[in-house]
């Protein structure tokens, strides 16, 4: 999708998009990071970021999955702690519309890209503490959010712990998106022998930033098995469940994991 600055809008977007699911015989949705607001206006933005009981698209996307039968991973929401701070934090709605599981964003996107770019996400956001897997009908669902991708050791904690799936919602910039997307999405599946659904922003949104698109579902082999390009919509793809377990005979790689011993330097 391409999420604007106006929560309405995108509840409206994320509805739509669950109905379409339910049409297309989907069992689940995942949307990108940042599905309810992406607004680099901090002072705009405040005003529309209020905590997890208040948020009017945590509530219409609850309401929708209940309406349409729909488990639905919200790639991730802007929301205000109870201290006062923000969490970049996904949520796992079920068909019934309850909340299953929520994750808090672990490793904050703080750079200087050579584009000019520069990003703080650290000076809004506080990190989460936890790793989260979660059963759903696709599969056990580890979750993960945009940045959190660059850092392996996440994704052996959650492969480690069962998860089958990963998710991997993100609104990644055009500059390491073309650089580096792709190639990290496929070797997190090939890693953990475990499908990897990326749901991503993209195109040029109402606040002027640019997201690089390229919504990925990657098999446990590491075959990309839908890349939806750089124009919002809906896909569908199916998730054969034998499939993790079939890679994973054939190269053992999670049995054959071992403790890495301590660094020495001769």
């Amino acid at each position: 999708m391409t999420a604007g600055i106006d929560p309405a809008a995108n509840a409206a977007t994320i509805a739509a998009a669950i109905a379409g699911t339910q049409e297309q015989g989907g069992a689940m949705l995942f949307t990108p990071e940042m599905s309810g607001l992406i607004d680099r206006d901090r002072t705009r933005a405040a005003a529309t970021i209020v905590g997890e009981n208040a948020d009017r698209v945590l509530a219409a996307t609850r309401e929708a999955a209940a309406r349409h039968g729909i488990w639905v991973h919200l790639g991730s929401l802007a929301v205000k702690r109870e201290d006062g701070r923000y969490a970049n934090r996904a949520f796992v709605i079920d068909a019934s519309g309850d909340i299953r599981a929520r994750y808090d964003k672990l490793h904050l996107f703080d750079v200087d890209l050579p584009s000019g770019e520069s990003w703080r996400e650290s000076a809004s956001y506080a990190a989460g503490e936890a790793a989260v897997i979660v059963d759903t009908p696709v599969g056990r669902v580890g979750l993960s959010i945009c940045y959190d991708l660059r850092f392996p050791d996440l994704y052996r904690s959650l492969s480690d712990a069962g998860a089958t799936v990963l998710a991997v919602p993100a609104a990644f910039t055009r500059p390491t998106g073309a650089a580096h997307w792709h190639v990290l999405l496929r070797a997190r599946a090939i890693e953990a022998g475990a499908f990897v659904v990326a749901a991503a922003q993209t195109g040029t949104h109402e606040d002027g930033r640019a997201t690089y698109g390229h919504s990925l579902a990657v098999d446990p082999w590491g075959a990309v098995m839908l890349d939806m390009g750089e124009a919002p919509g809906l896909a569908v793809v199916d998730l054969d469940p034998a499939r993790p377990d079939e890679v994973r005979a054939r190269i053992p790689a999670l049995r054959h994991r071992r403790p890495i011993p301590p660094v020495t330097l001769p």
